[in-house]
This record gives C-alpha cells, structure tokens and sequence, in this order.
C-alpha cells in the first residue's frame, strides 16, 4: 500500500486524539478502544479488507510503548483488543513510542 493510500490520522496530545469522521462504526470502536487504553498522540485505524472488516491496519504512538520492543508492543494491543483481534483475519500494526 503507498503512502498516499493512507486515510489522514489525528495527532497532538492524547487528549486531542479524535475519531476521524470517515471512520466506519467498526474502525470507530477499535479507534475508541484503543485511545482509550493506550492514550495515544498518533493514531490510525483503517479497514483494508475491503469494508468486510476482516484485516486492518493500524498506527499507533503512545507513550505506554516507551522502553519495549517492538514485539512487547504488538502484545500489548493484541492485549488491549482483546477478542476483537481474534475475529480478523489479519492485521497490519505499526507501532512506536513518542
């Protein structure tokens, strides 16, 4: 997928972080999710599968993956989405700390 493919995201402050208009319900419960979790500054969540919500892509900054490797991070939001995350069929994460 190129860059430009990408839907906008929202950044600034955890407290800033806001739910794009053009997010799906599903694509807002995960947005949600994991704003709520993790606090983010930048955070992005997008269905690649089509619309079928069965694969997404997320882009996750967060000050709670400060000091973790990459794999103690990719837990970390596999902890956070919880039975969610079972139900795809798969998932594209990028994440880091600030």
């Amino acid at each position: 997928m190129t860059p430009s493919a990408w839907r906008a995201y929202s950044t600034g402050t955890a407290a800033t972080v806001e739910a794009p208009d053009y997010l799906d319900e599903s694509e807002r419960k995960i947005f949600a999710t994991l704003k709520a979790e993790l606090q983010p500054t930048k955070l992005e969540v997008q269905d690649v599968s089509g619309g079928c919500g069965s694969m997404y892509a997320l882009d996750i900054v967060s000050d709670h993956f400060k000091g973790l490797p990459v794999i103690k991070q990719h837990r970390l939001v596999n902890k956070v989405l919880g039975e969610d995350i079972k139900k795809w069929h798969g998932v594209q994460l990028k994440t880091r700390a600030p």
